[in-house]
C-alpha cells in the first residue's frame, strides 16, 4: 500500500492502490481501462448511497423511488400493470406484489381493478407518491449539480456521450441485464 494518508473513503485502497494491486498479481491488466471502470463503479456506488440517503429522509426506500419513478415514466395518468412495473424493475411478481402492498399502505400508490377488464389490475400513482417523487428530484438534482459543478458545459456534453456510448454498448452485449440478479426487498 502507498502512504498510510492515501487510504480511501472507510478505509477501502485508492484507485491507484487498487490497481497497483491488481497489476501485481495480474500482469495482462491495462491500468488505463481499470482506473476507468473502476472510478465508474465506485461513482456508482457512493452515489447510490447518496440517492438512498436522500429517500430515506423522505420516508421512502430506494425500492419506492424505482416504482414511483416507473409510474411517472409511464405519463399522465401515471398507472401500470403489476406485470408491467415488475418487468420493468426487473422484479419477480411476488416481489412486485410484496414492494406494491407495501406502498398501498404508506398511501404512496393505489392499486385498482380496471373498468374495462375486471381481471387486470391497476397500480397508480397518487397525489402523495408523485409529492415523494418531485422532493425526491429537487434534492438529486441538488445533489447531481454539486458532483459536476467543476465541469464546463462542453466537459459534461463530452462525459455525457461517452458515458451513453458505453451504456449502449453494455446494453448490447448484455440486453437482459436491466434487471436486478436478486430482489432486493
Amino acid at each position: 500500500m502507498g502512504d498510510p494518508g492515501s487510504t480511501g473513503i472507510g478505509g477501502e485502497p485508492t484507485l491507484e492502490e487498487q490497481i497497483a494491486a491488481y497489476q501485481r498479481e495480474f500482469q495482462d491488466l491495462d491500468p488505463q481501462v481499470e482506473q476507468i471502470v473502476s472510478a465508474l463503479s465506485r461513482l456508482n456506488r457512493r452515489m447510490n448511497v447518496a440517492y438512498g440517503r436522500q429517500t430515506a429522509a423522505l420516508g421512502i426506500s430506494s425500492a419506492d423511488w424505482e416504482v414511483l419513478k416507473a409510474l411517472v415514466l409511464s405519463g399522465s395518468p401515471y398507472r401500470m400493470g403489476p406485470s408491467d412495473l415488475a418487468k420493468r424493475l426487473g422484479l419477480t411478481p411476488a416481489a412486485m406484489t410484496h414492494r406494491i402492498d407495501r406502498m398501498v399502505a404508506e398511501g404512496l400508490v393505489t392499486r385498482k381493478r380496471d373498468e374495462t377488464n375486471r381481471v387486470r389490475v391497476i397500480v397508480e400513482l397518487t397525489t402523495e407518491g408523485r409529492e415523494k417523487w418531485l422532493e425526491a428530484m429537487r434534492l438529486a438534482t441538488v445533489f447531481e449539480e454539486d458532483l459536476l459543478q467543476d465541469l464546463s458545459a462542453d466537459d459534461r456534453t463530452a462525459l455525457g456521450d461517452v458515458l451513453t456510448r458505453l451504456l449502449r454498448r453494455v446494453e448490447h452485449a448484455q440486453p437482459d441485464a436491466g434487471g436486478r440478479l436478486t430482489d432486493l426487498d
